[in-house]
């Protein structure tokens, strides 16, 4: 039967979640493979898993368990081995590498940022420092909008100088914050958001972190921020022994 895999954490681990309900309906029961240091905390994986809200909760709820007592390495929800067999003779093959990144990410939280514009702030921003963008606008409203190919002109202009600003802000957003992580991995690209970069932060400067998010906010209002965490830290782990569902 198919593996699912929620995280990776020592064997010598003191409170690891053997027997506590996953995911599922009814809820398969979570049980531990061991390879010399390592466990897995897996379970059975339902035939027709699918993210549906119950079973992302479980894959959570598992994670905040195991993790409230000691590092674990979580995976990412649906990441699935063939069998049990697989799963702990990958705990064996990279054994060094697991433990190297339980003890690196050990007392270690994700935090998750995404950043778009706020577009009529950032117009007035773009407009206001470009002189010749502005003299087109003032130009075309002197001419009642201006013609149609006027208007097509201004309006590439506009996008063009958001879009060059959409791309200093993404560097913006990675420097201002980069001095308070340990680590920090880009996110997927995506057309919804100028930038999405996850951090790795020690919770004991957690505090820091969230400081420095506020004063990103205060100082570039035309930036809409939007923060999750802290999070497992997901974006750090190199699986191993599990892929994402198909």
């Amino acid at each position: 039967m198919t593996t699912y895999v929620y995280g990776i954490a020592n064997s010598s681990h003191p409170a690891l979640p053997d027997g506590m309900e996953g995911i599922g309906k009814p809820a398969c029961p979570v049980r531990i493979l061991k390879q010399g240091e390592l466990a897995a905390i897996v379970s059975d994986a339902p035939e027709d898993l699918k993210p549906k809200r119950r079973d992302l909760l479980a894959h959570q709820n598992v994670l905040s368990e195991a993790g409230a007592a000691g590092s674990v390495l979580p995976m990412r929800f649906g990441s699935l081995a063939p069998d049990d067999e697989t799963v702990v003779s990958v705990l064996g093959e990279r054994a060094d590498h697991y433990t190297e990144r339980l003890r690196t990410l050990d007392g270690k939280v994700e935090y998750n940022v995404k950043a778009t514009h706020n577009e009529q702030a950032v117009l007035h921003q773009v407009l206001a420092e470009n002189p010749e963008l502005r003299a087109m606008v003032e130009a075309n409203q002197r001419q009642g909008g201006g013609s149609q190919e006027q208007k097509l002109q201004l309006g590439e202009a506009v996008t063009s100088a958001v879009r060059a600003r959409e791309a200093s802000d993404a560097v913006e957003v990675r420097r201002a914050l980069e001095p308070t992580a340990e680590a920090v991995a880009d996110g997927p690209e995506s057309t919804g958001w100028l930038a999405n970069i996850s951090f790795l932060v020690s919770r004991k400067s957690a505090e820091g972190f969230v400081a420095a998010v506020d004063e990103l906010r205060t100082t570039q209002p035309h930036l809409e921020l939007t923060v999750h965490g802290p999070l497992p830290p997901y974006s750090f782990v190199d699986p191993g022994p599990a892929g994402p569902a198909e």
